[in-house]
């Protein structure tokens, strides 16, 4: 991986999501270069959301909603953590800009975007190609995918976890 230590390479198979599977570790950088796997959430609920890039429209949208609606995350016990094939140093700047306060993983290779099952062909005017969708797991304390949210609104995302974290939490 071209600007990152061997450390951070995971290969994981690409896997189709079923309820209550467990999640496919990770160990990617955040947007300070600290390495963070699945094993530093357990015992916790974790929301982690996979998006296309930082600094765009609708990724900037979601962000921002995770972040003004962190304190009822924080009151349920959620850590939400995003995943992008964006740099660290691109996190860093999008975190510092919007003040995002929470963790951003940078998988430039995609592969635990892939293991995820985020990544797929997308269309935009007529053009396919191979990205990032939008899309997130809400993972129970044993490390299990309770929920799996597929291409997503940005905008009433956060708030559509909230209502299924407060039949499950």
């Amino acid at each position: 991986m071209p600007g990152y230590p061997k450390q951070y390479m995971t290969i994981l198979p690409i896997i189709d999501i079923i309820q209550d599977m467990q999640a496919p570790d990770f160990f990617l950088p955040d947007q300070n270069n600290v390495s963070h796997s699945l094993k530093d959430y357990f015992g916790k609920w974790l929301v982690l959301y996979f998006y296309p890039k930082d600094d765009t429209p609708g990724c900037t949208k979601e962000a921002c909603n995770f972040r003004d609606g962190r304190d009822e995350f924080i009151k349920r016990g959620v850590s939400i953590v995003g995943i992008s094939k964006d740099t660290v140093a691109s996190h860093k700047k999008f975190v510092d800009k919007y003040h995002l306060d929470f963790t951003l993983l940078s998988d430039p290779e995609h592969n635990v975007i892939e293991a995820y099952g985020a990544w797929g062909k997308k269309k935009i005017m007529g053009r396919e190609y191979m990205g990032i969708m939008r899309n997130t797991v809400l993972i129970n304390p044993k490390g299990e995918i309770v929920k799996e949210y597929k291409n997503v609104n940005p905008i009433s995302h956060s708030q559509e976890i909230l209502k299924d974290l407060d039949e499950l939490v």
